[in-house]
């Protein structure tokens, strides 16, 4: 149930009385930013004043007494030059919140139509450690597929490994001339890290730079070639390796609770590749440059290679060919590629050139995000200036975690409070939820657009818009249901007509029934960070409701069984919005 849509269909009859196309006036139909005036605010007929020359309160007056009320809308107020003040009925209010009690989606309702949705992110190169700088592609395309699975489309979550190109040929040269034997057998993964980081700084440059002037660097990429010519030792190397750098990787997916339906890396698409290059030649889409195949997109734009002058394939011509896989294997309506700014070039050559080849039919979008910073504004290093492997920060955020949530419970007792005494597995639940909740929080509270800075002492405190913040919300919620010995399943089979007597408890009510608004917005938005402030509003208004409604003391049974149900619904809605951003919650804390 969307109360958005629902006021601006409202609108939308009465102001089609008024003008041709009332769509683009019932976007200045917002949530009022105060309770003053009223649950919503339409802006309309200021502007729609100056097209019929009128009056803006004159116009606004015309509005109104066009609008259908019914038992939806009090009667709304006009304020100041031509605002609109809306207000819903609480009898109504409290009729839609009984039926998103007995809905198990809350009252949100399946998009339709639905899309094929393909998510394209992670995308790792598995010769390697995961780093700081793959947490945010993988996080947010996480939620992403987590949220418009939820809203009702079809989504196929895809891992694009980088499991072909130069950083196996930095692994087979190390493996090759640096391996320590006794080390590989004890633990081939740790070894085959080693080897992959020793072999790099024994490089001159990027392991995708021109190594015409580094030895280690060509001694690499003629590895690689071996490997893409099928050199039947480097072939056996590669498969060898494989497992274990899944593994590697996988580790790390399972702690994040992230799972793809499908792993397609570059190597699935290598044979392919052959035909994709000729097909864009036959087609003129492609053409012979200096030795190369490149595809031109104008004097202005730098040209795209799809085959080197060594007869290598790129990265472009890998994309075009999961494009043309997509559509047909997938029958992909969209296909989302959440991969940071940097590559924002190459995304537009690829869909250009996509478009062109005949794949027009499919929605290609670049959902792009900023770097991690450290807390100095830079990019976030360890102290001998490499990338931050992301197990070692996961690590460290659950650590820390485990001495906020101590120092928290100590200071409970300090106070003479009782908290729950929970045991040792129980509390390295805690401690697990609590940590990389913060660390994935945190980044899903900023525009992903934006560069945010890696704070854990932000991220773990215990007030404000943070993870540590809602899940507390939510075990403090639940510990009602536990003193009280209510059974939550009778709120859900049963629920009673809540009672919005109070302030506190009609605005609690009034977010709750925001919940299908505000997802709407971030899965067309594609931004995580509409949920976050979605629940920090949420979380505003319970904790309003929890110190000014007694709950389980409330004057009447009537009472009492109304704001359980409101209790219960905010620890419904705390859950499902937690669970779409891949946050855990526990019962206890």
């Amino acid at each position: 149930m969307n109360l958005l849509s629902l006021i601006q269909a409202r609108f939308h009859d009465a102001l089609q009385q008024l003008v041709p196309d009332p769509q683009p006036y019932l976007a200045m139909i917002k949530p009022a930013q105060d309770a003053k005036h009223g649950d919503y605010q339409a802006n309309c007929a200021m502007s729609l004043a100056k097209s019929l020359g009128k009056k803006p309160r004159d116009v606004a007056q015309e509005i109104v007494d066009r609008l259908e009320l019914g038992d939806f809308l009090q009667k709304p107020e006009i304020a100041g030059p031509g605002f609109i003040n809306v207000r819903l009925q609480d009898s109504w209010l409290a009729e839609r919140l009984r039926g998103m009690a007995l809905d198990a989606r809350l009252g949100v309702e399946p998009v339709s139509p639905a899309r094929t949705i393909v998510i394209d992110f992670s995308s790792v190169n598995v010769a390697k450690p995961m780093h700081v700088g793959h947490l945010r592609t993988t996080i947010i395309g996480d939620a992403l597929a987590r949220l418009l699975r939820f809203m009702g489309h079809h989504v196929i979550a895809d891992n694009h490994l980088g499991d072909w190109g130069t950083q196996f040929g930095i692994l087979l040269y190390g493996f090759k001339n640096l391996r320590e034997d006794a080390a590989f057998k004890t633990d081939p993964v740790r070894e085959l890290t080693r080897l992959y980081l020793a072999v790099r700084n024994l490089m001159q440059v990027d392991e995708d730079d021109d190594t015409r002037h580094d030895p280690i660097g060509n001694a690499c990429r003629l590895e690689t070639a071996r490997l893409h010519e099928g050199d039947p030792e480097n072939v056996r190397l590669w498969k060898e390796f494989m497992p274990w750098c899944l593994e590697e990787i996988n580790q790390i997916y399972r702690r994040l609770d992230v799972v793809f339906d499908h792993t397609l890396g570059e190597s699935f698409y290598q044979p392919m590749l052959a035909d994709v290059v000729q097909d864009l030649l036959d087609k003129g889409i492609a053409q012979v440059s200096k030795g190369a195949v490149a595809i031109f997109f104008g004097e202005k734009e730098p040209p795209a290679l799809i085959r080197k002058t060594d007869c290598a394939f790129t990265y472009t011509t890998t994309d075009l060919a999961t494009v043309k896989y997509r559509v047909e294997t997938f029958k992909a309506d969209t296909a989302l590629y959440v991969v940071d700014f940097r590559q924002s070039l190459h995304f537009k050559n690829v869909f250009d050139a996509a478009r062109r080849w005949g794949y027009d039919k499919i929605e290609l979008t670049h959902i792009s995000f900023g770097s991690v910073l450290g807390k100095d504004g830079r990019p976030l290093k360890t102290r001998e200036g490499g990338m931050v492997e992301l197990g070692a920060l996961l690590d460290e955020a659950v650590s820390r975690a485990e001495q906020v949530y101590e120092r928290a419970i100590q200071e409970a007792l300090d106070q003479g409070q009782t908290p729950a005494i929970l045991s040792p597995e129980e509390k390295a639940e805690v401690y697990q939820a609590i940590g990389l909740g913060a660390v994935k929080y945190a980044d899903f509270c900023q525009n992903r657009n934006t560069d945010y800075k890696f704070d854990f002492d932000k991220m773990l405190a215990m007030n404000g818009n943070t993870a540590t913040y809602m899940q507390y919300a939510y075990a403090r919620n639940r510990s009602i249901f536990l003193k009280s010995g209510e059974e939550v399943g009778r709120f859900r089979a049963q629920p009673p007509l809540p009672l919005l007597e109070s302030a506190h408890e009609r605005a609690l009510a009034l977010q709750l029934l925001r919940l299908e608004e505000n997802l709407l917005v971030a899965a067309a938005e594609y931004q995580p960070n509409v949920i976050t402030s979605y629940l920090w509003d949420l979380a505003k208004a319970y904790s309003g409701f929890f110190q000014n409604c007694p709950v389980l003391k409330a004057n009447t049974p009537a009472l009492r069984e109304s704001r359980l149900l409101l209790c219960d619904l905010t620890g419904r809605v705390l859950k499902q919005c937690l669970e779409l951003l891949g946050i855990r919650t526990v019962e206890r804390m």
